[in-house]
Parts: C-alpha cells; structure tokens; sequence
C-alpha cells in the first residue's frame, strides 16, 4: 500500500494550505502573472514525466536550431511528484514553477478553477489560431471562464474495446453484431462457456477507486460526474445506465473480481478475461505486457452504453501550459506551440513515447494505417484515429473531481457487494457530492 498522497489529494491539501499561510487562492496575481514577464529568449524550463518527458526532449535539437537564442531543459520530475510540485507552486502564487507546464485533464480544469491567473493567457500569444486544428471535445477544456486559452492539447485517449478474436471465434461470436453493452451480456455466457473466460475484470470493493469502466459509459453517453457549468450529475440518467450495466454484467457472472495490486494482469495473462475496455495507449501495452498472446487480440469501436447510443468517447488527455510567473512567456509559448502543432515533432514523439496525438494533422502519417502484427495485422491506430473522427463531448472533471470518485466508487461497492439498487446508491452519492462541494445538482 503506498503511503505516498494522491495528486488530488494534493490539490484540495494544497489549497488549504494556502488559506492557511494566506497565499491567495487565485495564485499568479492579476494580468497573467504578477511577478512574470514576456521574455523570448533565454532558458526555458519544461516539467513532465517518464516516457513523455523523453519524447518531448526529442523535439529540443530541432526547437532550438529554428529558434536561436532559446535554450530548453526538460525535466522528468516522475509521476505522482509533478503534481505536488505544481499544486504546492500554484498555491503559493507560481513561486518556483517551471515555464512549461505538461498537466492532464483530471487537473488542468481544477487548478484553472481554483488558480485561475496560475496559468498565462495564451489567446494574447496567438494561442486562438489553433482552435479547430485538435480532435474535437478537447478545445472547452483548455478555455477559462473568461474564454482565454490556457494550454494546447497534446495526448488524446479515445476509448476502445480490446478483446480476444480467438475467443469469439470459438464462442461463435461475430464482434460486428456487438454494438451495444446489451449486446455484449448476452453474448458473455456463450464466451464463458466456450472459453472459461469472464468478460472484463472490476475492483468491486473499491480497494483502489478505479471507476474507469463507469466513466467510460458515462462519456459514451455525453455526461460525467458534473456538467459543463460544474453542476452534480452523479444521480443523471446516463450515470444510472451506466452502473445498471455494470450492475447486469455482475449479475450475469461476467465479471472477475480484480481487487489487489496485479490481479488484472494476471487474469489476463492466464487469459481469463476476453476483453479490455481501454484507450489507445493499450495499444502498444499489451503488446508489451502479453507478447505470447501476439494475434489473439483485436481492438473495435467501444459499444454504446445504451442501444443506439454513441460509440465514441475521449476518455483522458493531457496538455501543456505555460506558467504565468515565468519571466519568459513568450519563449515558453514557442515551444509549446512548436511542440504541439507541427505534424513531424508530435508523430516523433508519438514514436517515442506512445502518447497519441491530439493534433488532427499528425493521423495523415502512414503509421496510422499500418496493420499491427500484434492484432493480426488489423489496423488498430485507424480504428482510434476513426472513432475521434466521430467526434466527443468534452469532460468537465472540475477542482471537486476527486471527492466525485470517492463518492461513486463507494456506490459502485455497495451495488457489486451489498447489492444495492444503482439509483438510490447513486442519488445518496450525488447528494452527498452537492453537500461537500457546495455545488448545485442539475435538474
């Protein structure tokens, strides 16, 4: 068990903290930065982590050769130590931050909201040019209440369903006729029966509030746990849906159990489960993690959680910003400008770190409808690049995102434990949520 806080844990520890040492909550005083400056030239700072932090000192070499007189160190600081650095930095009015932020969605909305001149005014910096060139659903994100833009995307994660093609040909299943959750439960006893093999795997009790499944039905639904004006949608209609097919699935003995550090991994590799419902970084890690089940896995578009519903959904990203305190703003937007919408530097990024473009331009790269070995030569990037294509309602996650995952992951236990009914678990869930945050539930 780590002893170490989580980084939302962090966010709310941190916004306490400066109440109390009387640090203003809105860090980086007025006008983008009181003690920043739009210096262009000079050394810039880059904070990121492991394998992304590796791929974006690739596009260094080519950033300072067209830009002479900028000099960039990117720092790995690891993952979850960024975020103590960020959260603590931007409590603190953006004392000691780097120019050059990389956040992901779950706290890009939260330190907008809660520090909201922590982060430059890019629209000032020609950032508004960019708006319609990233896959669509993530531009909201990166807009502050005022409007301005505070960051350019970078890594987007549509969501796919993994699943074992071997096992559905022995089960006589035809994944082309799965286009809906309700689809997949009749079809799991025939997988089971055929295979031994449960569909996906859940931590029921909650040991470590992974509630990616019940987001993801959420997204393909166009809701999440709050709206876009921050009101509780824990107890909506689409959230009710989503636990009830989670609840039915359970019902049906077509979920493993995957409480305790390395179980999904293990069912997996015993291959006991015949699919992952997983974004487009699964790509390449289950190739890595499973090379002897290289050809049994193949990727489709994600059911939709209610009959005839969408099958597209964003289900994280992530983004780079430029602090409002640094003394060289205008060197550090280069960069991330340069970073982030030039096709050639995000595809070799991309190469080397995994981390799937946001940037629309970047899927005419060959690469992106290549056949893959490891799914049986079927052309996995095409199947992601093409369900952005159909677009994707934005995710509001808010500075409250963490009390919200608390709260739903409890409901969800005492669904998959206790036998609840998702509705009263969720309405008790919602109401609790509006009570501890002070936000209104939507009608």
């Amino acid at each position: 068990m780590s002893h170490h806080l989580s980084r939302r844990q962090m966010l709310h520890l941190a916004t306490a903290s400066a109440a109390a040492f009387g640090l203003s909550a809105c860090g980086g005083g007025s006008g983008g930065g009181a003690e920043g400056a739009d210096g262009d030239s000079g050394p810039i700072t880059v904070w990121s982590w492991t394998t992304a932090a590796e791929a974006l000192r690739g596009v260094v070499p080519s950033f300072e050769r067209d830009n002479p007189g900028i000099e960039v160190d990117v720092q790995d600081l690891g993952n979850p130590a960024i975020w103590d650095k960020i959260t603590v930095g931007l409590a603190s009015g953006g004392k000691g931050l780097a120019d050059v932020l990389h956040i992901g969605v779950d706290y890009l909305p939260g330190y907008m909201e809660k520090f909201p001149q922590g982060l430059a005014d890019l629209s000032r910096l020609g950032a508004d040019r960019h708006e319609g060139a990233f896959a669509e659903g993530l531009w909201p994100t990166v807009q502050g209440e005022d409007g301005t833009v505070r960051a350019l995307p970078w890594e987007v994660n549509p969501l796919g369903l993994f699943y074992r093609h071997d096992y559905f040909e022995k089960a006589d299943v035809d994944p082309a006729s799965l286009t809906s959750w309700d689809d997949l439960i009749a079809a799991g006893p025939k997988v089971r029966a055929a295979t031994g093999a449960q569909l996906l795997g859940i931590d029921k009790p909650g040991t470590t509030q992974d509630m990616d499944f019940f987001q993801n039905l959420m997204q393909l639904q166009g809701a999440f746990y709050f709206d876009r004006e921050g009101r509780v949608t824990l107890a909506s209609e689409e959230a009710i849906q989503a636990l009830t097919v989670i609840k039915r699935l359970d019902d049906a003995g077509l979920l493993a159990d995957t409480a305790g550090q390395g179980t999904w991994k293990r069912l997996v590799g015993q291959g006991k489960l015949a699919t992952a419902p997983y974004p487009a970084w699964a790509i390449e890690y289950l190739a890595t993690k499973f090379p002897a089940q290289s050809g049994k896995w193949r990727v489709m578009r994600p059911p939709a959680a209610v009959p005839g519903g969408g099958r597209s959904a964003i289900v994280n990203s992530t983004y780079l910003t430029v602090s409002a305190t640094s003394k060289r703003r205008k060197a550090a937007w280069r960069f991330v400008e340069y970073a982030l919408t030039k096709p050639a530097e995000i595809n070799r990024m991309f190469a080397s770190g995994g981390v799937f473009p946001a940037l629309k331009s970047a899927y005419s790269e060959p690469k992106f409808s290549a056949p893959h070995p490891y799914y049986g030569g079927q052309r996995v990037l095409r199947s992601f690049v093409d369900s952005l294509g159909a677009g994707a309602d934005a995710t509001n996650f808010t500075g409250d995102y963490s009390r919200a995952l608390k709260l739903a992951s409890d409901a969800q236990s005492q669904v998959l434990v206790k036998g609840a009914d998702p509705a009263e678990a969720l309405k008790t869930a919602a109401k609790q949520l509006a009570q501890q945050t002070g936000r209104q539930q939507a009608v």
